[in-house]
């Protein structure tokens, strides 16, 4: 491993780089997976995003009411999303500079405190999602009132966050080890209820709706998939983790990066599916077709599949709530530094963020409805990350070799048009509703 190559290291990622670096020089005697080892990790932590609490809501009542007619929107989300992160994975990569740098250093001044504004606020809303789920999952587990659940909520995502201290692969290890709980648990809960493989087979293919409320379903799957504080955090991520400077190797890099990205994202997607699916096979087969909370699927599954199937269900929802309210509070600090060059101590963010989480629960206001809505403030959010991403990556002078082919900023600012647009027509039917 050349000293050069690489930024500073901490005690617990030498290994991890070295590994890495012995790789991108064909110096490695690895192989297989051993190869592919020291560069997975980054696109598992940005995957939370994709399978947080927020999630729970939307695919269950999807299921519930529209039965596998729309596993196709999940689906064409997923494809989506590994676009984009895999964009802000390669800005990172590129120019060592994050996505929110990047704008610090290429907008007015007064544009970039805007935009911190509204990403603090959007940091903010994303909490309130994946906070009040962890505190949901410890209610439901242990029966905590959702005060005392809150303060179990923030002490468990400070201890997780303190392993980013000791390093980037700690803190990776356990945000996998909680993804895994949440893909075992789904796959635990559709061997409970086998569902109907040729129908899912079908509409994971050919698009339907089932009526209008089935497009504004498919809209708010299909809209509110992407994540802006995720885009922001992810090119930070690869930003210094390993560091190379030559074209050859940035190349080689990349497409490690890209299986990184293409493995998360999949698992993410078909996490995202089994939501979908369990909620058909098991509410829209017994006709239970108006589950649209977090509360009722937990309460309904028990006497359908047992009290296992409940159980599993609340602690995947757990873990999705703590590592995805883990790496939200990571990706305000991100924001934060990005945007105005400052930090405040870690434990200090947390207690900030978790604010509106407990005011909500002080106020005894219904989770999953606060849930949905804090969808629409990220709504709010999502040009202001999706926008500059594709125009960073599309210049050679930021990106190098690294920079997009013209299709792929063809496709890229497509999918940017379309989630915006998506998420402003939700924005419409929400406050026209209100």
């Amino acid at each position: 491993m050349s000293l050069d190559t690489v930024a500073e290291i901490r005690p617990g990622d030498v290994k991890t780089v070295g590994a890495a670096i012995d790789v991108l020089d064909g110096q490695s005697k690895r192989r297989g997976l051993s190869r592919l080892w020291p560069f997975l990790g980054p696109a598992f932590i940005a995957c939370v995003a994709y399978i947080d609490p927020g999630n729970y809501a939307t695919n269950i009542q999807a299921g519930s009411e529209f039965g596998y007619r729309l596993i196709w929107v999940v689906v064409a989300s997923n494809l989506m999303a590994l676009l984009v992160q895999a964009l802000s994975a390669k800005l990172g990569i590129a120019t060592g500079i994050n996505l929110a740098e990047h704008c610090r250093n290429e907008f007015p001044r007064s544009v970039v405190w805007g935009m911190w504004v509204l990403m603090e606020i959007v940091a903010m809303a994303t909490d309130l999602a994946e906070f009040l789920g962890a505190a949901i999952g410890f209610n439901l587990l242990f029966g905590m009132p959702l005060g005392v659940a809150a303060f179990a909520t923030a002490l468990a995502t400070l201890l997780i966050l303190a392993m980013e201290a000791r390093g980037f692969r700690p803190f990776e290890a356990i945000i996998s080890v909680l993804v895994g709980v949440i893909a075992f648990s789904y796959l635990f809960e559709t061997w409970l209820s086998p569902p109907d493989w040729k129908q899912v087979m079908i509409h994971s293919v050919f698009p339907s709706f089932g009526g209008a409320d089935g497009v504004l379903l498919a809209t708010g799957i299909l809209g509110a998939t992407v994540m802006p504080h995720v885009i922001f955090l992810h090119s930070a991520l690869t930003q210094n983790r390993i560091v190379v400077r030559d074209p050859a190797r940035l190349r080689r890099l990349f497409r490690f990066e890209i299986i990184d990205v293409a493995i998360a994202m999949g698992l993410a997607g078909l996490v995202n599916a089994a939501m979908l699916i369990m909620a058909a096979s098991t509410f829209n087969k017994g006709g239970l077709t108006q589950v649209a909370t977090i509360e009722e699927a937990y309460r309904t599954l028990e006497p359908l599949l047992g009290s296992a199937a409940s159980w599993v269900f609340a602690i995947s929802l757990l873990a999705s709530g703590l590592s995805s309210a883990s790496v939200g509070t990571m990706a305000g600090q991100v924001i934060m530094q990005g945007f105005i060059h400052r930090q405040i101590p870690i434990w200090i963010r947390r207690l900030v963020t978790m604010l509106p989480s407990v005011v909500v629960i002080a106020l005894g206001l219904d989770p999953t409805r606060t849930l949905v809505l804090s969808q629409v403030v990220l709504s709010f959010g999502l040009p202001f990350a999706l926008i500059p991403l594709v125009l960073f990556t599309r210049r050679r002078d930021l990106m190098k070799d690294l920079v997009n082919h013209w299709s792929t900023t063809l496709v890229g600012g497509i999918v940017a048009a379309l989630i915006v647009l998506l998420n402003a027509y939700l924005l419409y039917e929400t406050f026209r509703g209100g």
